[in-house]
């Protein structure tokens, strides 16, 4: 019998990236970006506070993916919310085996109350998520009028 496990990434950074969308050959949309994470701190020989940024690859799938892609642009600060997971392929010019960790999203939380476009200022839902039981708003705990029993 297997133990049980745990693989959940929490993260809040901000895109490094516009969101890069395609499609599979099966047509499920699939949608890449970046973000960037940062901490201070001082190392135990130093006096001065020292800045440390990570870099992060993001991968989200299905409706969350085309959320992100309308939704979320270079410099924005978001939360997500996923799995790690490391693929590994043969790259055809070396023979080498590469391999690349990201984290698969399952939840994004546009963190920016509003976000900049071509005609001016746009309002857009703060919360997203993978789970098909929320509406394209993302905000689950505001109930919609006609869900009010009164």
């Amino acid at each position: 019998m297997a133990g049980r496990s745990l693989n959940k990434v929490l993260l809040i950074g901000n895109l490094t990236r516009d969101p890069e969308m395609r499609y599979t050959a099966n047509g499920a949309a699939v949608v890449s970006f970046g973000i960037a994470t940062n901490r201070e701190y001082t190392p135990t020989n130093a006096t001065e506070a020292v800045e440390q940024v990570e870099f992060h690859n993001i991968v989200a799938w299905a409706k969350l993916a085309e959320l992100c892609s309308k939704l979320i642009g270079k410099g924005d600060k978001v939360y997500i919310e996923g799995r790690l997971q490391t693929r590994e392929w043969v790259d055809e010019g070396s023979n080498k085996k590469m391999y690349r960790t990201e984290i698969v999203a399952t939840e994004m939380i546009l963190l920016n109350s509003k976000r900049n476009t071509q005609s001016g200022f746009e309002e857009v839902p703060s919360n997203v998520t993978s789970d098909p039981t929320v509406e394209e708003t993302g905000n689950p705990s505001q109930p919609q009028d006609d869900e009010i029993p009164f």
